[in-house]
């Protein structure tokens, strides 16, 4: 069974407390974009795990692919798989690619092996594999709270938009990320931001990592400027880095907005 592991962007990130057990409350709306890996996960005699294209750090042993696979065998004494990865969205970007295959992983093995069961239930066992990995399950905006793992079914509709999204390479890891963040509640809450037209965003939605790592990293704001150059609505960096975004109302992406050979960019319509 192949499935299609898609990215998701942050539309704002508050970073509003740290919580007593190490880990940070944030609130931020998660929206799913097109811009996916490629997952294959069939019966076999004997367990296999590989992996292809982007490489991936680390001992594969310990892909949260397998993780999740791992998670189910131990309740429902599931056969063995072979299991191809294919990676396309980078790591360390803060577009959620590996908690999307560790989810789409628990999806494939509830439908492969008729396990039955509910989108719930598959959010249950996903929290279980890293914070943002239960929004995979159904791949629908939210806003998200706590860890970014409780989440509040939001009507967005951004399908007239364009998206861009530009990693230029560099590797932000969350300890980082979060080291330097100094935890507020944001002015109001995101309902009401998002509400907001489109074209007001630029001024009251924020990605408070931006604010932390931009000092560091003046690669990042001068794509995030780049961007709004080129006519993005509004852009942002996504998650804790350092991908960033812009959107575009649909055909209105220049074909003068290009980026370094290095950098990875993708471009679709949410």
């Amino acid at each position: 069974m192949l499935d299609f592991p898609n990215a998701k962007i942050n539309l704002g990130l508050y970073v509003t407390a740290k919580r007593p057990d190490g880990f940070h409350n944030l609130q931020s709306c998660f929206y799913p974009v097109k811009w996916c890996d490629a997952l294959e996960i069939l019966p076999a005699k004997e367990e296999r795990f590989e992996m292809t294209g982007l490489p991936v750090p680390g001992d594969p042993a310990s892909n949260l692919c397998l993780k999740a696979y791992r998670l189910l065998q131990q309740d429902f004494a599931l056969p063995p798989v072979h299991m191809h990865l294919h990676k396309v969205l980078p790591m360390g970007a803060g577009l959620g690619g590996g908690s999307a295959d560790a989810a789409f992983t628990l999806r494939i093995l509830n439908k492969l092996f008729e396990l039955n069961l509910s989108a719930a239930a598959l959010e249950d066992y996903a929290r279980q594999l890293g914070s943002d990995c239960a929004f995979f399950v159904q791949n629908q905006p939210v806003i998200a709270t706590e860890r970014g793992d409780v989440f509040e079914r939001f009507s967005l509709d951004l399908s007239g938009y364009a998206c861009v999204i530009v990693y230029p390479g560099i590797h932000i890891t969350t300890a980082e990320a979060y080291g330097s963040i100094n935890p507020k509640e944001p002015s109001c809450g995101m309902e009401i931001l998002l509400k907001q037209d489109l074209d007001v965003w630029k001024t009251v939605l924020h990605n408070d990592f931006e604010d932390a790592l931009f000092p560091k990293y003046p690669e990042l704001a001068a794509v995030k400027e780049k961007l709004y150059g080129a006519g993005a609505v509004y852009a942002s960096m996504t998650g804790s880095g350092s991908a960033l975004y812009g959107l575009f109302k649909a055909g209105e992406v220049p074909a003068t907005l290009v980026f370094p050979e290095h950098y990875l960019v993708w471009q679709g319509l949410l």
